[in-house]
C-alpha cells in the first residue's frame, strides 16, 4: 500500500464514526425543488448518505478512492434507494437533484477541469434545489503542500460561482487547527449553502 492509500485507510477509520454535516441537514431543509434526489460527492465513508436515505431521499454518492466505496457498499448495499459510483467529480454522470452536497471535496477536483465540473454540478441543481459544500481558499496549507493540485479559489470567485442562486449561508475559516488524522495546518475554506433560483448560463471562472 503506498503512502497515499495509508492516509486515506486512515482517514476513513476516523470518518466511520463521524455524523453527518450540518450543512448537509440545512440543505435537506430547504430544499423547495420538489425532488427528493441528492448527490453526495466525494462521498467518503457516506454519513451524509444515511442522514439523507433517512430523510427519504434517492441517493447518489460517489468517490475517487476505491476504500470508500467498498465501505459504503457494504454500509448501504441492503438500501435500494442508495446507488454508489467509483468516479472522478470530472467524469460523474450528475443526474437532476434536489440537493448537492460536497462537503470537504470540492478541494480536491481537478483545478484544469473545475469550470466545466462546476458547470455540470450547477446544470444538475433543480429550480428550489440546494447545494452545500466547502471551497479551498489561497492561503490554505494543502494550496502548495499537498500531493495532487488542488482547486483555490478566491471569496470572490467562490461567489461568482452562484449566479443564478441565492446564498443562504456563507462563512469563511482562516485558522490553524488539527485534520481528522490529528495533524496541525492551516486551513482556508469557504463554506457556502445556496438555494438555485433561476436556470442560468454556464459560469465562466479563471483560476
Amino acid at each position: 500500500m503506498d503512502n497515499n492509500s495509508e492516509i486515506w485507510r486512515q482517514y476513513y477509520e476516523k470518518a466511520l464514526s463521524r455524523p453527518h454535516s450540518k450543512q448537509t441537514e440545512i440543505a435537506a431543509q430547504l430544499n423547495e425543488s420538489n425532488l427528493n434526489v441528492a448527490i453526495d460527492c466525494g462521498c467518503g465513508t457516506g454519513s451524509d448518505i444515511e442522514y439523507l436515505e433517512q430523510r427519504g431521499y434517492q441517493v447518489y454518492g460517489f468517490d475517487v478512492n476505491p476504500d470508500s466505496i467498498v465501505i459504503c457498499r457494504d454500509r448501504f448495499g441492503s438500501k435500494s434507494a442508495v446507488e454508489i459510483s467509483e468516479s472522478s467529480f470530472e467524469s460523474f454522470q450528475y443526474p437532476k437533484a434536489g440537493v448537492i452536497i460536497a462537503n470537504s471535496s470540492l478541494f480536491f477536483a481537478d483545478p484544469s477541469q473545475f469550470e466545466s465540473t462546476w458547470n455540470n454540478i450547477k446544470s444538475s441543481i433543480e429550480i428550489g434545489g440546494v447545494f452545500a459544500g466547502d471551497f479551498m481558499g489561497k492561503k490554505d496549507s494543502w494550496a502548495s503542500d499537498y500531493r495532487s493540485p488542488t482547486t483555490l479559489l478566491s471569496e470572490s470567485q467562490v461567489r461568482d460561482l452562484f449566479s443564478g442562486f441565492e446564498i443562504v449561508k456563507f462563512s469563511e475559516r482562516d485558522e490553524q487547527a488539527k485534520t481528522s488524522l490529528g495533524r496541525i495546518k492551516h486551513w482556508h475554506t469557504y463554506s457556502v449553502i445556496a438555494v438555485k433560483r433561476t436556470a442560468q448560463a454556464k459560469t465562466s471562472l479563471s483560476i
